[in-house]
């Protein structure tokens, strides 16, 4: 996921309801691999903590429902959980929100009534510390919280839960904080398919829906939800609340009754959701706004009870291979398998992108020479396929290798983007396997030494000017 100074940013949630998950320090070679910036767990564990430490991770912590009770009766308890759970992996482990409460709109107990108090006490707790300006406070909800959602400008709050709503707002416009949602137009398909369209649910829609109300055109559902929640903010006079969508997502796989629940379905919302937010497009009634999204979820999680579909939602399985391609940069991974000429019986090969950074590079070998099960003993000093000495060659010899290894799919050609599949054979005269040829090796040896050359007159150019 593209990290940017300014600008929307893409997220994703890494929940832990399962007992098949890797290590956390496991998890976060994979996020690195796939240059994840954001993340958002539902806890403050503290292997998870320590895992993140100088990664350079934004992380989302939690304050979860069980202890609502706790932080909303006693400062001390907010206080002692902030010095004990929380100060001791800052700065390190990058933390910059602290969500309290999971979705308290839909509880059945009265924790709503605890969430506002909570809040208050870890900001106090967090101002103590000196971090209230580095550490934004808030709180998830459902879209359970509106009343009505269609048309967008009709967008309002439920009024059963006005009473912690309002003080809630206050806090979040008080302190610069986010409303945070959680967005599933996948949900809106299943339960009504004859009133939302596939297409209009996963960014596909060619039609347009039209708030009658305003007048605004309305091509997905995600945008039509985001404004319905800006328009009854605004209604309650809330103007300067942003909204940020702290899981949104589409599960893989589903019960027989849920049959938009596939792998395809899933790559196409999760992909056009990133490219739409990444392009900083806004939504009809905020052009141009910037929103952070965090996609659900990283892994498949066993545990999590109710329809199958609820056990799919991740982005990997536990074993770390991805379920679907997903382009985290929103760009589209380059595909060059339509070539015309070269390909022999279908057959294919992995290759780095000349475009890919070279810390994304050495990440991503790390990651194939390392959990991925490579053997690069070839690409070693005085081994073999040494030569070039640059990570360019050295990482397609092992992306490939890795390809090769598991069958060749488009998900064993990802590494985050920085993959890009070829039918044109680069090893000519000596199969890729072993190394790759010396026409292919000298093509990435004038890549080299251009780029070089340039730095080199940049640096010139630099030091004269």
């Amino acid at each position: 996921m593209a990290g940017f100074c300014s600008g929307s940013i893409v997220g994703v949630c890494y929940g832990r309801n399962a007992d098949d998950l890797p290590t956390p320090d496991k998890v976060v070679e994979l996020i690195k691999l796939h240059n994840i910036k954001y993340v958002r767990i539902y806890d403050s564990n503290i292997q998870v903590l320590k895992a993140f430490a100088n990664t350079g991770v934004e992380l989302m912590v939690a304050v979860p429902n069980s202890d609502l009770l706790a932080f909303s009766q006693f400062q001390s308890n907010a206080d002692s959980w902030l010095k004990n759970s929380i100060l001791p992996y800052y700065p390190a482990t990058k933390i910059t929100y602290i969500t309290v409460g999971l979705e308290v709109n839909e509880s059945p107990d009265n924790s709503s009534a605890l969430v506002v108090p909570a809040m208050h006490n870890v900001l106090a707790a967090l101002k103590k510390a000196g971090l209230h300006k580095r550490i934004k406070v808030s709180s998830t909800h459902s879209l359970g919280v509106l009343s009505r959602s269609f048309p967008p400008s009709a967008g309002a709050f439920n009024s059963s839960h006005a009473s912690f709503l309002k003080p809630m707002l206050e806090f979040l416009a008080e302190n610069q904080s986010p409303f945070m949602i959680d967005l599933y137009p996948y949900y809106a398909y299943r339960d009504s398919p004859k009133k939302v369209s596939l297409d209009y649910a996963l960014f596909e829609s060619s039609s347009e829906v039209i708030d009658p109300n305003t007048g605004l055109l309305y091509t997905n559902m995600f945008d039509a939800q985001i404004d319905a929640l800006y328009f009854a903010l605004m209604a309650l006079n809330f103007k300067t609340i942003k909204v940020m969508v702290t899981e949104t997502g589409w599960p893989s796989k589903g019960s027989p009754k849920e049959k938009g629940a596939t792998p395809d379905n899933a790559q196409t919302y999760n992909t056009n959701l990133i490219r739409h937010v990444l392009n900083d497009t806004g939504t009809p009634a905020k052009p141009g706004e910037e929103l952070d999204v965090y996609i659900f979820s990283l892994f498949n999680e066993n545990r999590k009870p109710g329809l199958e579909s609820e056990r799919n939602w991740g982005l990997f399985y536990p074993d770390k291979t991805s379920i679907y391609n997903l382009d985290f940069t929103g760009k589209g991974v380059l595909d060059m398998t339509n070539s015309t000429d070269g390909s022999k019986n279908g057959t294919t090969w992995c290759i780095a992108s000349s475009k890919a950074s070279e810390a994304d590079l050495q990440n991503a070998i790390d990651w194939a020479c390392g959990p991925g099960n490579v053997d690069c003993s070839a690409i070693q000093p005085s081994q073999p396929c040494f030569e070039p000495d640059n990570l360019v060659s050295h990482a397609s010899f092992a992306f490939n290798s890795y390809y090769q290894q598991n069958g060749a799919s488009d998900v064993a050609c990802s590494f985050g983007g920085k993959g890009v599949k070829v039918d044109k054979d680069p090893s000519k005269s000596i199969p890729i396997i072993s190394c790759l040829s010396e026409l292919f090796l000298t093509m990435f040896r004038l890549t080299m030494q251009q780029a070089y050359s340039v730095c080199l007159k940049s640096d010139h150019n630099s030091l004269t000017s």
